[in-house]
Parts: structure tokens; sequence; C-alpha cells
């Protein structure tokens, strides 16, 4: 699914970060960085069809490397 975040993440959270992480090898060899941690948070999203709403999304982010692979886990709220 594409979409794009509107505006900041808020209510950020780790879920896994280390040895937790089951793609930590796929992630170094992508994108390099050493230490990844998995984070949520919520934010307003637009998809690709132009709807606006309130999601869930989880992310992995390293030192240096910065957020990749957003994902949507959930729709809150369709505004």
């Amino acid at each position: 699914m594409f979409f794009k975040i509107i505006g900041h993440i808020s209510d950020v959270e780790t879920i896994a970060s280390g040895k937790g992480i089951r793609e930590r090898k796929r992630l170094r060899k992508l994108y390099g960085g050493r230490r990844w941690r998995k984070l949520k948070g919520t934010a307003a999203v637009e998809l690709a069809d132009g709807t606006i709403c309130h999601a869930e999304l989880h992310w992995y982010e390293a030192h240096g490397i910065g957020a990749k692979e957003f994902k949507i886990k959930r729709i809150l709220k369709i505004q």
C-alpha cells in the first residue's frame, strides 16, 4: 500500500532492538548501520486513493541511517 505521512509522528515507542529484530541481517546488508530499532507511532496519512486517515505505523531506524521501511499496521480513524 502506498501512502504519504502528513505532519509528524506522535506516541513513538520502541517495540524491539538489538537481537529482538528478526530482520537485522537484511537491514544491515541493505542499508548498513549497526544498532537497529523497530518503532511504532501514530500519524495522519494520505492513502493512494486520496483518503486521509489516522493510522498506526511501524518502521525501522538506525543511528546515522534514519527511518526506513514504513508500513501501516492499523487504520485507527478515517477523517
